[in-house]
């Protein structure tokens, strides 16, 4: 009794000075769409749980990181060889970044086949689409920070096709390379981009993001509101606390127990140091989410209708890319009427080919 005489004085202190109340109102009540699909409502919770980890670890890396080309790599190297379970940290670093890029575009996909972009969380898309690209901006200037060769040359492909952009290509590959080439100024321009800007701009549109979910709620598939006459209030509700928090719990262990291993087992490789006057390594290739893009400019020819290729093709991925940002804008008819199968076939055939394309561009 005493215990819980303290506990109850420590709850009315605490709501007296920052009115929990109105919170834990909000959370007994707050409920989640219980269906068969249900399982992947996970997956938005788990790109949290990995970006968290990315923040910690990277804090962890920055104590004995120096972001210069001539320090970068042994400083890396001092981590992995000399500071006690410096390799493992690096490893879960690295390996959590590409599982967190894996369940973000596992995430998009689930919220397009179960059409959850629909009116009125447009705008939840729109955040959501912005995160995404953030996520691909975090991988692209973390790459380079170990300097080694395989980064090295992978960051000037990707820079040298920044350049190919019509109208502002020349421009954003300066920006993005701090000079005419890939040195030291670009290190540091990426270090500045990967430990600062990006997780500013990350954490405040994450806020926004998670604001707009809790604001809509969470979307019922429209096959689900039909089988339930119609009404989405009639759709079976699972309680958020504890019910669906303890079932995110155990994704977000089963999550952390899958990057012990991979960490583990097969400890993220260092390479050689970068060397800016040796030739590029035969069969040089981006990370895996870049694969279908960079393989889909290698199979364009030089010219096409008298237009460069590579030109063309960034023309053809920036009005893909339009299109797919503005799904929640065409995917409904005039009068509202949902177009379900366009929708479904969309998604269907983007991730054909963003299978398809990586596979080929890894083993060719």
């Amino acid at each position: 009794m005493e215990v819980n005489a303290r506990v109850s004085a420590v709850k009315q202190w605490l709501d007296e000075r920052l009115g929990l109340e109105p919170v834990r109102e909000f959370l007994a009540h707050k409920t989640v769409p219980k269906h068969s699909s249900t399982i992947w409502y996970y997956f938005g919770g788990i790109t949290l749980f990995l970006f968290g980890v990315q923040v910690a670890t990277g804090m962890l890396l920055l104590l004995y990181y120096r972001p210069t080309s001539t320090e970068a790599y042994e400083s890396v190297q001092f981590i992995v060889a000399e500071v006690q379970f410096g390799w493992l940290i690096r490893s879960v670093h690295s390996w959590s970044a590409n599982l967190m890029m894996l369940t973000a575009f596992i995430h998009m996909f689930s919220v397009v086949l179960l059409h959850a972009y629909r009116r009125p969380r447009e705008v939840t898309w729109l955040s959501g689409i912005a995160l995404l690209g953030l996520t691909m901006a975090f991988g692209f200037s973390g790459y380079l920070l170990p300097w080694n060769t395989t980064s090295f040359f992978a960051t000037r492909i990707g820079t040298d096709v920044a350049a190919s952009m019509p109208f502002i290509g020349e421009a954003l590959a300066r920006f993005l390379r701090g000079g005419d080439d890939i040195g030291g100024a670009t290190l540091t321009r990426f270090f500045g981009f990967h430990v600062a800007i990006l997780p500013g701009i990350t954490t405040v549109l994450i806020l926004v993001h998670l604001a707009l979910v809790q604001r809509h709620g969470i979307s019922t598939p429209p096959s689900v509101e039909r089988q339930h006459y119609g009404a989405a209030a009639k759709v079976p509700q699972l309680p958020f606390i504890p019910n669906f928090l303890v079932r995110e719990l155990m994704a977000w262990y089963g999550t952390l127990g899958v990057l012990g291993c991979l960490a583990a087992l097969f400890p993220w490789e260092l390479g050689d140091k970068a060397d800016p006057f040796a030739p590029a390594p035969a069969g040089i290739r981006p990370e895996w989410y870049f694969l279908a893009p960079f393989y889909t400019l290698k199979l364009i020819p030089s010219h096409v209708w008298g237009i460069e290729g590579q030109v063309l093709g960034l023309l053809g991925f920036g009005l893909l890319a339009a299109w797919w940002v503005t799904l929640p804008f065409w995917a409904a008819a005039r009068d509202g009427a949902l177009r379900v199968r366009l929708v479904t076939g969309a998604g269907v055939a983007l991730i054909a080919y963003l299978a398809t394309f990586s596979f080929l561009g890894y083993t060719r």
